[in-house]
């Protein structure tokens, strides 16, 4: 997904140089404007262990991305990575 570029100026100011252009006023992460996407600032192997390396400066749609999202959007990311859905049942206490 891409952002307004101003985002590398805002108060969370992305990295610039993990950046690459998209339109002239739209940025995407290095890596994420593919046909198999991989953000430049993700950390570790997708199925073990992953972080990301800016996360307090990361652009607004990793913001915006919820875990547990009605859309089924981290869902669909596992998915395509072999993985399971996460469980979103409750807890029984």
């Amino acid at each position: 997904m891409s952002f307004y570029w101003g985002e590398v100026h805002s108060e969370f100011a992305v990295p610039e140089a993990f950046t690459e252009p998209v339109s002239p006023t739209r940025l995407a992460m290095t890596g994420t404007n593919q046909s198999r996407p991989r953000c430049v600032a993700l950390q570790g192997r997708v199925g073990d262990c992953v972080s990301c390396a800016i996360y307090p400066n990361r652009p607004s749609p990793c913001r915006d991305f919820q875990p547990f999202d009605a859309d089924g959007a981290c869902n669909r990311a596992r998915a395509a990575f072999g993985l399971p859905p996460l469980d979103t049942s409750p807890v029984a206490a």
